[in-house]
């Protein structure tokens, strides 16, 4: 079994973030994750990190995955699904791997909307990342459901390419940025429709139509080609809990300023922690906490 001194569970921007600090401290170190990037790689575009004018978040994460390879960190596909705790952590995957320090960096995952057709017509015309999907829908009529910032790119994405899109939001304003805002305004392919949810999704072999809570010009059935959900997302904590480690009210993982879990030697960083401000800079801030704070346990524990 290989032994390490600090495994990272994540490879978003905090999971990154910290491997090139722990590099920089001289730790033997592997990263284990499922999708190298997460959640980041479908954020388009990025325009809030430093450095960057504005960049894709797939673009970004491929640069941060090219420095934290040539600083000789081990990056390995595997999903977690335990750590056994002991004198030292032994985290098990396909393999078993001992450590001396654990960084949480397991992000968060896209929300459902619930609705009836949902996970029938996924891929099918019902999508999670418009930079990854838009280009199918060069001059059709989609749908994007949801208030947020992410719901707010996703419109201005899919307008480069579909005819019409309408954001479908349950409240009356949206809750992005005030740049994202004022481009919304300005593009007069998008339309928002508001104080209105969809309840059910339609289609033969594909999607077709979507039926409203309200009627939207006299009809509660809406004619779209696709549906783009956005409605936010939430941490992924199953293996937190697996281990003890504890939680807030909502789903995230407690930690103080040193990024410091309940349980000695677990440390957690970025969208899975109880931080303010769900950011790629924020994250990545979290992230060097987190390998500093390893570091002086691990030194603690030689």
């Amino acid at each position: 079994m290989k032994k390490y001194d600090l495994i990272i569970i994540g490879s978003g921007i905090a999971g990154m973030t910290s491997a090139i600090y722990a590099a920089r401290y001289g730790l033997k170190t592997l990263v284990l994750t499922e999708n190298v990037g997460g959640l980041l790689n479908d954020a388009y575009p990025v325009e809030n990190f430093p450095g960057f004018k504005s960049i894709s978040g797939f673009e970004l994460m491929k640069k941060i995955k090219e420095q934290v390879e040539g600083l000789g960190i081990e990056i390995k596909s595997e999903e977690v699904s335990d750590i056994l705790t002991g004198k030292n952590f032994i985290v098990v995957g396909k393999n078993r791997y001992e450590c001396t320090a654990v960084i949480l960096a397991t992000g968060s995952k896209r929300k459902k909307l619930g609705v009836k057709g949902e996970k029938e017509f996924s891929g099918k015309g019902v999508h999670y990342c418009a930079i990854c999907d838009a280009m199918l829908y060069k001059n059709k009529v989609v749908a994007v459901v949801g208030g947020s910032e992410s719901a707010a790119q996703a419109a201005l994405l899919l307008s480069e390419y579909a005819k019409k899109v309408y954001i479908i939001y349950r409240r009356e304003k949206l809750r992005a940025e005030k740049i994202y805002l004022d481009k919304i305004k300005k593009n007069n392919k998008i339309e928002i429709i508001s104080n209105t949810n969809i309840i059910e999704i339609r289609g033969k072999d594909k999607v077709e139509s979507v039926i409203f809570d309200n009627p939207y010009k006299g009809s509660n059935e809406f004619k779209t080609d696709a549906v783009f959900i956005e409605v936010g997302s939430e941490p992924s904590t199953e293996l937190a809990k697996k281990i003890g480690v504890n939680l807030n009210e909502n789903n995230e993982i407690i930690v103080n300023e040193k990024m410091e879990t309940n349980v000695r030697g677990i440390f957690a960083a970025g969208d899975v922690t109880n931080s303010v401000l769900k950011q790629a800079v924020v994250a990545a801030g979290s992230g060097a906490v987190a390998a500093f704070s390893a570091y002086k346990y691990i030194q603690s524990e030689e």
